[in-house]
């Protein structure tokens, strides 16, 4: 019954669970919260004990995944830079920052 049950959840888990992680605040109450409102989705309410509890114990010790840099960002900090190290001011950084992004 509990493997049947384990095979169930499974899917619900990393469909439910696995997007909201990525993008949640470092808050631990709203940790917390994000966490108890996933473990009521995914049917482990109130009452289902050693389940909810391995559940929560795992949810609350995720790390959220780190975002990474667009191309854009990328193209934008090395064009700053390139500009910085030229010393451009004023119009020309501007036309600079213009042709190397562009």
């Amino acid at each position: 019954m509990n493997l049947v049950r384990l095979v169930v959840l499974l899917p619900c888990f990393v469909v439910l669970v696995m997007p909201p992680l990525a993008g949640r605040a470092a808050d631990p109450q709203n940790t917390m919260k994000v966490c108890n409102e996933q473990a009521n989705a995914g049917g482990l309410g109130e009452g289902k004990g050693e389940e909810r509890q391995a559940f929560l114990q795992k949810c609350l010790s995720a790390k959220p995944a780190k975002t990474r840099k667009t191309a854009q960002q990328e193209k934008m900090k090395t064009c700053n830079k390139d500009a910085g190290e030229k010393q451009l001011a004023g119009k020309e950084r501007k036309k600079f920052m213009s042709t190397c992004l562009g």
